[in-house]
């Protein structure tokens, strides 16, 4: 069976007008060029679909249950290509990221805000999803792309990432407390208290395991908990000392707590990653670009200051 798009498509506009001539008008054809798709599509399909007479046409039973059945599939094919091309606007369609909880709670909804302001027309959509998932969401193509944190957690060669900032760790402390007195710590001055800070969701735990191997101070028990807000809050009761990522891209600390940098510096570095080899829709590489924009991160940076 040889049947066309074409065909299908005339065959549609002569049941929806019941008229040769005005179907014929719609593609811009002559009458006899209608007739002659639509008999050849009656001999490819092996069925009557048209009673004609000199002065009306009628679907016969097998058209009319045909053109029910076609008109909804080529509604749904015209409805999938306009997506397709909306898709690849670059300004408008939606587009797929995923983030660890860490970075979906702060430096990505001031991303958020910039996409929205440029591009209006344009639905970003974030999930919100621990550190190996994001991975696995990229690379079985179930998102755009993604954002991690840590060069570690990149093990896999099907997957292609571009560097966004650095972040050193550093203690946080309650104001009050007597590590606080100094300006910087080293790390083995967080021998002798228990510590708190984000689990393997967040990104940033191969960070603080390399810090504390090479200090000695592995193997010691350390809270991890989800969310940046939990360990702050574990600090400010007093149950430990966090190490955690602080600069301007990560959750501010409230007020009755401060940050010491860590030496000496171990830092934690934010990725965009997507599949290797494969190219991003347009619109998916816009905003791909804008969450790249380093100049944007610096005056977020200066106005923070």
């Amino acid at each position: 069976m040889n049947v066309t798009l074409h065909q299908l498509k005339v065959f549609v506009a002569v049941a929806r007008h019941r008229n040769f001539t005005r179907a014929a008008r719609e593609f811009d054809l002559t009458q006899s060029a209608v007739s002659r798709c639509v008999r050849e599509l009656e001999e490819a399909v092996e069925l009557k679909l048209f009673d004609r007479t000199t002065r009306q046409v009628e679907l016969t039973a097998a058209g009319a249950s045909l053109e029910r059945r076609i008109g909804r599939l080529l509604d749904e094919f015209e409805l999938v290509l306009r997506e397709e091309r909306t898709a690849h606007d670059g300004q408008t369609g939606v587009v797929v990221i995923a983030s660890n909880p860490a970075l979906s709670s702060s430096w990505v909804p001031e991303r958020l805000a910039r996409c929205a302001a440029m591009f209006p027309n344009l639905i970003v959509m974030v999930k919100d999803q621990p550190q190996s998932t994001v991975l696995a969401s990229v690379e079985r193509g179930e998102v755009d792309f993604g954002i991690v944190s840590d060069a570690d957690a990149l093990r896999t060669d099907a997957l292609h990432a571009q560097v966004l900032f650095s972040t050193p760790l550093c203690a946080v402390l309650p104001e009050a407390h007597l590590l606080a007195q100094c300006t910087r710590l080293m790390w083995n001055a967080l021998s002798n208290v228990p510590l708190v800070t984000l689990s393997p969701d967040a990104g940033i735990r191969l960070a603080v395991e390399r810090a504390l191997s090479a200090h000695r101070m592995q193997g010691r028990p350390v809270q991890e908990l989800g969310h940046v807000a939990a360990v702050l809050r574990m600090i400010e009761l007093g149950i430990g000392v966090g190490v955690l990522p602080i600069d301007a891209h990560w959750p501010a600390l409230t007020e009755r707590l401060v940050a010491r940098p860590l030496l000496p510096e171990v830092t934690v570095t934010a990725m965009l990653v997507r599949r290797r080899n494969r190219s991003l829709r347009p619109n998916a590489d816009a905003v791909w670009a804008l969450f790249a924009d380093r100049g944007a991160d610096a005056s977020h940076a200066a106005n923070a200051s």
